[in-house]
């Protein structure tokens, strides 16, 4: 503990210095985008654009490409306003950085009031998605979002944890818990292709890890969406993150370093060539630092054992006169880590490894995808991607003898893997203001390599030894229709096939919304999702007794779910905001066992473990009901805060018919963020950011000693499956920094308090072979996360 506040110490110190200068020349940047037609996607002329709140007029007007330029702005926070007949007014708020140009991309709403009336439209609603087809249960977020909020670390997941809904399962990992559902019905899209899951550490068949893989640097405005979301998003049940990666500079070459707890990173990007401005790259990598920050005493939460890790991301675009835009973007990572129990440092904890075993885990995930976009005259475009992704992990788990903890036996093997081929064509025309339609095609080649097996007795049986591949086919069709300026629907069908087992899903999906009046907006929301079982679970092996195996799981149909969700947002002022929402979630056809058991899908994902359970049918059932309640003041003369609130309720039937809470049934949630900003000089700027979270504690399974102890492994009680909760989980986060921007660069130090109270939220309870006894693991304590970051 001493160690931390040294160091924090110590990082304070290099705060003080990194900003004694004093600057005296002006300092300025440019804004430069696009403006595109929201329901069309297509760029538009003519546009105004200009600096609200400066005393100098700045001022633009975007070309038939639809890009604009305000030049050498003053650097700080503005808002910019654009303006054209025709067309509802928009503002946005930006940040202006000496070390970077500031590039937006902005949509327009065509107004359906007569081309002689002009309604003024506020701020950029960030309550409303930047998908026109979703109108409930969603919300558009930021780069700089993601890097304000306390208790982020730059994590597009981890910064969702504080919206309404929300919850994270521990503090060790960012899996994402939607209204009480399995994280494992999250779909993660980047740049419209559905992707593997994009954490370090992660597991095959799961959404979430450790250290996330995104990059928030290298994010343009995305959408996370909670619950009936619109037709284009299939195969998932719970909710979608929708991001996007921004392009590179097309003028001028930019760099950026950045070192903390989330590694050395090195980005670059900008034009090819500086007389083409069509064509540019982005690019950033990064490196893990965590041995450095272990070395110096910093608890990462692992114990003695330092995960390695690294990353690359890279994007690059192509514009032509006439073919279109193409582009060539792709995400890796790969990470290592030894959890080494039999020769523990008891003086360090660990939330990760599993007592009574030697632990040797590694994943490697990738996606690269080819895109083409085009427009089709004024009013149409067509959009085809082709994507090859895939997720590897393997896994050495060593059992540690109980006379001779030095002495490890081979107990479990893993060495699986999933790819992906991908083929998806979308195309969107907006036939005139009132109305819009996009359809969309996509087909997956899947290809399992499943290898695992594990000691059973004196030798190892196989769970899965598999090398096969299937088809998912999606199909897709949104109709929106404004009635008028107040009301609209949207209507959506989706429908999905697996080759693998012949099993087949079409959902509808509706939304509408009315404007009560300027302030009132009621929403609804009503989908029907389905989605197919993690490869794990359709390729488990039951063995005979002829000593055969039996696939037991491969006719497994989708998992399926409705949701029915009602929304109300009073808009206080411009930048004030209350939504609440209340829903309803049906689950059915829930893989449980066939026997009378409380085992179900529906839990799945609660812990690290894949389990490898055989002999499943689609008859679990189950329910999720909640209101939600968000009070957010969006970022504004100098400050913000967020307070969000969840009460919910989920259940679950297995194939006992007894009602149980789920796994993730916390039953509430509270969040309290906000943030301040201090303009010190005209080029420095010191803020601090704060978070409280409060919520229910984690569910659990009770662990019988006795029988533990016969066996020498850890006996679970399902008759009393997630019936009691640990106690309630209580967190607060404090960042501090400050920014500096220079006449060719910007810096800026942040130092992160996390769990600043120290406060012990209990993780899990474990059996302990060894001890022959029941321990309780807590989750971490304070935890310092110092940043640095350089634009130049």
């Amino acid at each position: 503990m001493i160690s931390k506040f040294l160091s924090s110490k110590f990082i304070l110190i290099l705060l003080f210095f990194s900003f004694a200068n004093n600057l005296t020349a002006q300092i300025s940047q440019n804004i430069r985008g696009t403006v595109k037609d929201k329901d069309s996607q297509l760029p538009i002329f003519g546009v105004t654009v200009y600096l609200k709140d400066s005393s100098v007029k700045f001022i633009s007007q975007t070309d038939t490409a639809g890009n604009f330029k305000l030049s050498n702005c003053p650097i700080g926070r503005h808002k910019v306003i654009l303006t054209l007949l025709g067309y509802n007014q928009t503002a946005i708020d930006v940040v202006v950085a000496s070390g970077k140009e500031t590039i937006i991309n902005i949509t327009m709403e065509e107004s359906l009031n007569s081309l002689g009336e002009i309604v003024i439209y506020s701020e950029k609603n960030k309550t409303i998605a930047n998908n026109e087809y979703s109108n409930i249960s969603s919300r558009s977020f930021s780069i700089d979002d993601t890097k304000r909020y306390a208790g982020s670390i730059g994590d597009p997941s981890r910064m969702a944890a504080n919206f309404a809904g929300v919850s994270s399962s521990n503090d060790s990992r960012n899996d994402i818990i939607i209204r009480g559902n399995s994280p494992l019905g999250l779909l993660w899209q980047l740049n419209g292709i559905a992707i593997p899951n994009p954490n370090h550490f992660g597991s095959l068949g799961s959404t979430g890890g450790p250290v996330s893989i995104l990059n928030n640097n290298l994010l343009d405005n995305s959408d996370f969406l909670t619950g009936a979301f619109p037709a284009e998003y299939g195969n998932a049940s719970s909710g979608v993150f929708d991001l996007k990666l921004r392009s590179g500079n097309n003028e001028k070459r930019e760099n950026m370093f950045q070192f903390g707890v989330n590694g050395f990173e090195l980005g670059t990007e900008g034009p090819f060539s500086k007389k083409n401005s069509n064509s540019m790259y982005l690019l950033n990598y990064r490196y893990s630092s965590l041995a450095l920050f272990n070395a110096v005493g910093l608890d990462l939460g692992t114990g003695a054992a330092v995960p390695q890790y690294q990353d690359l991301t890279f994007k690059v675009d192509i514009n032509t006169k006439k073919a279109g835009k193409f582009t060539l973007w792709g995400i890796g990572g790969k990470s290592y880590i030894e959890l080494i129990n039999s020769k523990k440092d008891t003086t360090k904890k660990s939330n990760y490894g599993v007592e009574g075993f030697d632990i040797y885990y590694g994943s490697n995930m990738g996606v690269i995808t080819l895109g083409h976009f085009i427009s089709y005259g004024n009013n149409a475009y067509g959009k085809t991607d082709i994507s090859l992704s895939g997720f590897q992990a393997i896994t050495r788990q060593d059992s540690i003898s109980t006379s001779n903890k030095s002495e490890g036996v081979s107990w479990y093997r893993n060495n699986s893997s999933q790819s992906k081929f991908t083929i998806k064509h979308v195309y969107n025309i907006k036939i005139n203001s009132k109305n819009s339609v996009r359809i969309g095609l996509i087909a997956d080649l899947i290809n399992f390599h499943l290898h695992d097996s594990l000691l059973k007795g004196d030798k190892f049986t196989n769970l899965r030894d598999i090398e096969e591949s299937t088809v998912l086919l999606q199909a897709y069709a949104n109709w929106k229709h404004k009635f008028n300026e107040r009301t609209a629907i949207i209507l959506g069908l989706h429908c999905q096939a697996l080759t693998l087992n012949n099993s087949y899903a079409v959902e509808p999906r509706f939304g509408f919304t009315h404007k009560l009046s300027a302030k009132h907006t009621l929403n609804y929301g009503f989908g029907m999702h389905s989605q197919m079982q993690p490869g794990l679970i359709y390729f488990a092996q039951t063995q005979l007794p002829s000593g055969g195996y039996s696939q037991t799981n491969k006719d497994l149909g989708f998992s399926k779910s409705i949701h029915n969700v009602i929304g109300w947002d009073f808009s206080i002022s411009n930048v004030t905001r209350i939504k609440t929402e209340i829903y309803y979630q049906y689950n059915y056809n829930i893989p449980v066992e066939n026997a009378q058991s409380a085992i179900s899908m529906a839990n799945y994902g609660s812990d690290f473990n894949s389990p490898s359970i055989d002999s499943l049918a689609n008859k679990g059932t189950g329910s999720n009901a909640g209101i939600e309640l968000t009070f957010e003041k969006f970022y504004s003369k100098g400050y913000y805060f967020l307070l969000t609130s969840s009460i919910f309720d989920s259940k679950y039937k297995a194939s006992d018919n007894q009602l149980r809470n789920t796994a993730f049934n916390s039953n509430f949630t509270f969040n309290v963020l906000g943030g301040k900003e201090f303009n010190l000089k005209k080029s420095r700027v010191f803020f601090v950011d704060g978070k409280i979270t409060y919520s229910g504690g984690k569910r659990y399974i009770p662990i019988k000693l006795n029988e533990s102890i016969s066996q020498g492994q850890a006996v679970y009680n399902y008759t009393n499956a997630y019936v009691n909760r640990y106690k309630d989980y209580f967190r607060s986060d404090l960042k501090v920094g400050f920014r500096q921007n220079r006449k060719n660069f910007n810096h800026e130090l942040s130092v992160e308090f996390q769990n600043i109270t120290d406060h012990q939220n209990i993780f899990q309870e474990i059996y302990n072979p060894i001890d022959q006894r029941i321990e309780r693991q807590y989750q971490i304590g304070l935890f310092i996360v110092p940043t640095y970051r350089i634009f130049f």
